[in-house]
Formats: structure tokens, C-alpha cells, sequence
């Protein structure tokens, strides 16, 4: 009786031992492709995001903008999508720059003197497409630091608009990063490969 005691004993602690490897390896992300096709991109969110509509005042005209983003602990996923319609792509490259320069900005920074590294994007019909990902440290407030991978993306459609597309994930935590180093982490290096604008 003592013996089957012990085995029965000895297969518990088996398997608890197992039971909490498990919960320790399990991820925390749980990754999921959101098909944006009002916005003409898929992409892979490591949660559900929340969708944001607004529209921008931009030389007398309102733009649309929509924001797709999720918190996962210290981070925030998001993908910026402004449309501009046949009538409006003139501004594209202006509101681009303008985009591009209030974020590097914040940074101290500008297209030329921040950390980037060129990458590459898959169109929905596997077109492969170079770009160019800027990896950002914002000024310090004492109690967090802010860094940020960033990429910028524009598209042409069939009815002559673009499709102005802003990538990102925000790592906020107490101590500094490098950030080229860690946004190259798996888990954001998924967030960005996995962005396919139609």
C-alpha cells in the first residue's frame, strides 16, 4: 500500500512539475490576424485590438485616419491608417514628412540621423517590397524610458487614392533599451513581417 502510495505520489509531482513548466512557457501574446479590409491591410496583432476612428483637419479638408492598436504589459501594437482620395494625393508626401518629422522629432531625430535598418513588407499578392524601419529613444522623464520601431508605409490604389500606413510598437519600462537590438525580439519582428497591405 505504501509503495503504490509512493508512485501515485511520485506521478503527482510529475505532473504538477509539468503542469507548471507549461504554464511558465505558455505566451503571453496571443497572436491573432485581423483582416482590416475597409483600411486594405492584414495584419498580426499579438491581441484584440481596439479600433479608433477620427478624421484629421488637414489644409481645410478632413481626412480620415483609423487606428488599430492593443496593449500587451509594458508595449503598445498599433497601425495608423490614413486615406487620402484621388482628389487629396497631392498632400501625400507633405502630411508623410509632417507624420515622419512629429514622431523623429519627439526623438531628436530626423530621417537622416536615426537608427533604421532597410526591411521589406509582403503585398496580399506576395509582392516583396523594400522600406526602411527607424528603431527610436525619446527623451527620458525619470521614472520610464520610451522606445519605439516605426515604419512607414504608402500605398497607390486602383481608384488613384494612397494609403498612408504608420507600424509601430511602444516599449514603455523603467530602465533604457537598445531599442534596434530588442524590437528585434520575435515577438515584434512578427508584428511587422506580418503587415500586408493590399
Amino acid at each position: 500500500m505504501e509503495r503504490v502510495l509512493s508512485k501515485i505520489l511520485f506521478r503527482l509531482g510529475i505532473f504538477l512539475a509539468f503542469a507548471l513548466l507549461l504554464v511558465a512557457c505558455s505566451p503571453k501574446l496571443d497572436w491573432r490576424t485581423v483582416q482590416s479590409s475597409q483600411e486594405g491591410y492584414s495584419a498580426l496583432f499579438p491581441g484584440k485590438p481596439e479600433k479608433i476612428e477620427r478624421r484629421l483637419p488637414y489644409q481645410n479638408q478632413e481626412i480620415p485616419q483609423t487606428l488599430e492598436a492593443v496593449k500587451i504589459e509594458d508595449d503598445i501594437y498599433s497601425v495608423s491608417t490614413i486615406y487620402l482620395g484621388k482628389d487629396q494625393i497631392a498632400f501625400a508626401s507633405k502630411l508623410l514628412e509632417q507624420l515622419q518629422s512629429n514622431l523623429l522629432g519627439r526623438a531628436g531625430v530626423n530621417t537622416e540621423t536615426a537608427i533604421s535598418a532597410e526591411a521589406f513588407y509582403q503585398t496580399a499578392n506576395r509582392q516583396r517590397i523594400s522600406t526602411r524601419d527607424y528603431f527610436l529613444e525619446f527623451k527620458s522623464t525619470g521614472a520610464v524610458e520610451q522606445s519605439m520601431r516605426v515604419r512607414w508605409i504608402t500605398r497607390i490604389t486602383p481608384e488613384n487614392g494612397t494609403w498612408i500606413y504608420q507600424l509601430s510598437v511602444l516599449h514603455t519600462a523603467p530602465a533604457r533599451v537598445d531599442a534596434k537590438q530588442f524590437f528585434a525580439e520575435e515577438a515584434y519582428s512578427n508584428f511587422f513581417d506580418e503587415f500586408h497591405p493590399d
